[in-house]
């Protein structure tokens, strides 16, 4: 671990070396460091996480309020994440989705914030109300909505 490096620790029942093996196999730039039985250090797109089989005393219980922002090239990418992310997880409204270890992700398609913030304050509305009724995203009727007349 670099000392000059904020790295975020996911506190795990048991599990933190399958986590860190499904993240790491998930996204690009990333790879698993060290790892003892109690802990595993690993880096997802770039970002350093340290794994913590700390018990059930906190386990499972991450939420919303804490989560990860995947920005996603295209629909396939978010296809592809959201797949993966949601096996056994739980997905929610507007592009959040809990994965199988109880941390929860938003995949994001570049596009949705490009849309959100169309100098065209009644474009970016549509779009912004078409992403309310969505669970995972999608571009192509963010578009249709955001290019709809009244």
């Amino acid at each position: 671990m670099d000392a000059n490096t904020l790295t975020t620790c996911l506190w795990f029942d048991d599990d933190a070396q399958a986590a860190a093996e499904f993240y790491t196999g998930l996204f690009p730039n990333s790879n698993i460091g060290q790892s003892s039985p109690m802990t595993v250090e690993f880096t997802v797109m770039g970002q350093p996480f340290l794994g913590l089989n700390g018990g059930p005393m906190h386990a499972r219980k991450f939420n919303e309020s804490i989560s990860f922002q995947v920005p996603c090239a295209d629909q396939q990418e978010v296809d592809r994440l959201w797949a993966a992310l949601g096996d056994g997880g739980t997905e929610s409204n507007c592009a959040w989705v809990q994965d199988r270890y109880g941390v929860w992700w938003q995949v994001i398609p570049t596009r949705l914030p490009e849309l959100l913030a169309d100098p065209d304050p009644a474009r970016a509305e549509r779009a912004l109300q078409a992403m309310y009724q969505m669970r995972k995203i999608d571009v192509a009727a963010l578009e249709t909505a955001a290019d709809a007349t009244a």
